[in-house]
C-alpha cells in the first residue's frame, strides 16, 4: 500500500473519543485521525516489517501514521542521527511511549543517545532519555551514579517541561522501587516536590505520585 492509501484507511478508522482524548494530552489536532491503537495494530500486522513505507509514513508528521511506522520500522536500520531527528520531533506522549517501547530499546545507539539527551533542551529529546534512564535503573544501574541521578531530579524536576518531568517521576519511582538503600531518599523527594500528587487515576491503578508508587510496588514485592 502507499503512504496516501494508508493515510486514508487510517482517516477513515478515526474515533472520535480517541481524537478528544489525544488533543486533551496536548495533541495538535490537525495532525491527528484518532485512531484506536488496536486498528493501528491490525494494519501494522498485514504490512509486516517494511522499513522504507515506515520511514515515509514517518515524515507526514500525522500521529497515527508515526505509530503505524513505528511498528513496521527495523530499528537496526535507523542511524544515530535518524534516531535523534526523529526524537526531537515525536509531539504526542503515545507516539513518545512507542518510540521508546519498540524503536529506541532494540538500537545499538540508546546508550550514546540516553547520555545526550539528558542535556538537550527539546523536551521530546529530554523524555526520551528519562525514559532509557528509568529502564536502565530497573535493568543496568551499575554504571549509574544514582545519587547524583536523584539529586538532579530535585533540583530539575519541578521545572521540567511536562513532557520531561513525567519520565523523570519514573526513574525517581524506579530508583525508589529497585534500590532499597535508596528508597527513603527517594520517598522524601516525592513527598517534597508533591508531583502528581492530586493525580486523577482509575479504580485499580495505582497513582503515579512517587512515594505511593513506591510504596505500593514494595508492598508486593514483600507479599
Amino acid at each position: 500500500m502507499t503512504v496516501t492509501e494508508l493515510l486514508s484507511q487510517l482517516e477513515a478508522l478515526s474515533d472520535v473519543k480517541m481524537h478528544k482524548r489525544h488533543v486533551k494530552h496536548g495533541a495538535d489536532p490537525d495532525r491527528l485521525f484518532g485512531v484506536r491503537t488496536g486498528d493501528i495494530r491490525k494494519i501494522a500486522k498485514k504490512l509486516k516489517n517494511n522499513h522504507q513505507l515506515g520511514l515515509e509514513l514517518w515524515k507526514t508528521r500525522n500521529y497515527d501514521a508515526r505509530l503505524l511506522a513505528i511498528l513496521i520500522m527495523k530499528p537496526a536500520e535507523l542511524s544515530r542521527e535518524e534516531l535523534n531527528d526523529m526524537a526531537s520531533d515525536l509531539g504526542l506522549d503515545w507516539v513518545a511511549d512507542w518510540f521508546n517501547s519498540y524503536v529506541l530499546k532494540e538500537s545499538q545507539y540508546q546508550e550514546e543517545l540516553r547520555v545526550r539527551w539528558l542535556e538537550s533542551d527539546n523536551p521530546w529529546q529530554g523524555r526520551c532519555g528519562w525514559n532509557l534512564t528509568a529502564s536502565k535503573i530497573v535493568w543496568g544501574a551499575e554504571d549509574l551514579d544514582l545519587k547524583k541521578i536523584l539529586d538532579r531530579i530535585e533540583k530539575e524536576m519541578p521545572t521540567a517541561a511536562r513532557e520531561v518531568q513525567w519520565t523523570m517521576n519514573i526513574a525517581l519511582a524506579y530508583t525508589g522501587i529497585n534500590h532499597p538503600e535508596f528508597r527513603k531518599r527517594a520517598l522524601e523527594i516525592g513527598e517534597k516536590l508533591g508531583i502528581y500528587r492530586d493525580y486523577p487515576v482509575a479504580n485499580g491503578c495505582t497513582s503515579p505520585f512517587a512515594p505511593i508508587w513506591i510504596n505500593e510496588m514494595v508492598s508486593r514485592q514483600k507479599a
